[in-house]
């Protein structure tokens, strides 16, 4: 596989995070690649297969996943998610994690993190923040334009409700935790904010950080993942940091030399596979202390 340049992966973060369309990125890309010397299929090789980066199986026997829909009064009236249960548990209620997507929808790649948080002994929910609008179109470039039309309380709501399913289910047992990449990282954030002393443990990876005035409320412990090519995003972490440290709060953070905002998504060439490793066994083992205890 041709070696990617780091200025070919900072052009596809704007075109992932939407500044750019489709047609515009693969134009761009691909006079980039020409100047740097590469050959057209890079381009290509930069979008991602979902069916490939599979972990772990729709019907593997460790787990007992589903579509459902919950309610949410205050956003889009219901909510269509990804449920998974793990059957290591048995009929024995086990904790919540609410796995929440990046900016476009409830794509493969997320269906496959909520059932490696199964695996683990979690009851995994990912909702569709695209449920008002018809759900995830099964193309990320509709997605996120799909998501950026959608109120953002609306969107913040609908993950709220989400986490009270979780909480209210007889299927766990009221200790809940989220975790979210990208735009779900930054609501991770958020529902730390939100949900004050109904969440247990955050784990953001690569996301917005609150405003310093709401860090206050923040109750759970968080474990925050970074990218250290990331400028975006790692331009708010110092404040974040500082107004976390004043408030007392109990958080670590992890900067992954190297990588690449999306560095945990093994569908694309921006996975880091020793980091992406590495991080999820922290997520895992964070989860464990907290939601097990």
């Amino acid at each position: 596989m041709q070696k990617i340049n780091q200025e070919l992966f900072d052009l596809y973060d704007e075109y992932c995070h939407g500044f750019m369309s489709r047609r515009e990125f693969i134009s761009q890309a691909s006079a980039m690649a020409v100047t740097l010397g590469l050959s057209a299929s890079v381009v290509q090789a930069l979008l991602p297969r979902y069916a490939e980066a599979q972990t772990v199986s729709f019907t593997d026997p460790r787990i007992r996943a589903e579509y459902i829909t919950y309610n949410s009064p205050q956003g889009s009236g219901l909510v269509r998610a990804y449920l998974v249960r793990p059957m290591s548990a048995g009929s024995r209620p086990a904790p919540g994690v609410l796995v929440i997507h990046e900016n476009r929808g409830l794509n493969p790649h997320i269906e496959d993190v909520a059932r490696r948080a199964a695996i683990e002994g979690f009851v995994a929910l990912a909702p569709d923040a695209l449920s008002s609008v018809g759900g995830y179109p099964g193309n990320d470039d509709r997605g996120r334009v799909l998501q950026r039309q959608i109120d953002p309380d609306q969107l913040k709501q609908d993950m709220l409700a989400g986490c009270h399913y979780l909480n209210s289910s007889p299927d766990t047992t009221g200790r809940l935790g989220v975790t979210g990449f990208c735009w779900g990282g930054g609501m991770s954030n958020q529902l730390a904010v939100e949900l004050g002393s109904d969440c247990h443990a955050a784990v953001p990876f690569y996301g917005a950080q609150v405003p310093a005035e709401q860090v206050p409320s923040i109750q759970a412990p968080l474990l925050i993942h970074y990218a250290s090519n990331d400028p975006r995003i790692n331009a708010g972490w110092p404040d974040y940091e500082q107004a976390l440290n004043a408030n007392g709060k109990e958080f670590e953070a992890h900067f992954y030399e190297g990588t690449n905002h999306g560095f945990h998504n093994n569908s694309t060439p921006r996975y880091d596979e020793s980091a992406a490793a590495l991080a999820w066994e922290r997520t895992i083992n964070f989860f464990k202390a907290n939601l097990y205890s």
